[in-house]
């Protein structure tokens, strides 16, 4: 199965680790789930870096930030019908492709759900980059 090309804004099926299960010690995520690229860098040594930012059905709590993704969206790339998130609070980071990336159930030709928007993507990252300069995202590293 070909692996697509980590740029921002693709939404990948991914084995994430909560920050919260990696501050108890875990290493391994309890499933995989929609993810947003949000960073892709070749690093010097010629791999790849990327950063994700989780996908939940659960909405924001007040310590947390999180962007509903618009339901035409959700529909463009394939997600079920329930209201979700992209959690701006928090992301993983990871040598592309890494053990973690996992093929989308029922569809077992594919890694990617596909692209956000453009307009969209732009609302994630501004807001992911504020949160940043504030000092209120938590990163976990993966395999990096």
């Amino acid at each position: 199965m070909p692996l697509p090309k980590p740029e921002p804004g693709l939404v990948i099926n991914y084995a994430y680790l909560w920050a919260r299960r990696a501050e108890q010690g875990h290493e391994e995520a309890e499933k995989s789930r929609p993810c947003a690229i949000v960073l892709s860098a070749v690093e010097a040594n010629g791999a790849t870096t990327v950063t994700v930012l989780p996908v939940t059905h659960t909405a924001p709590e007040p310590s947390n930030a999180g962007i509903e993704i618009p339901s035409v969206t959700r529909r463009r790339l394939g997600l079920d019908d329930a209201p979700c998130w992209i959690m701006i609070s928090e992301g993983n980071r990871f040598i592309w492709p890494g053990p973690d990336l996992r093929p989308i159930a029922g569809a077992s030709d594919s890694f990617a759900y596909g692209l956000l928007p453009p307009r969209f993507f732009k609302t994630v990252r501004d807001s992911l980059i504020q949160r940043v300069r504030d000092g209120r995202v938590k990163s976990t590293n993966r395999t990096t």
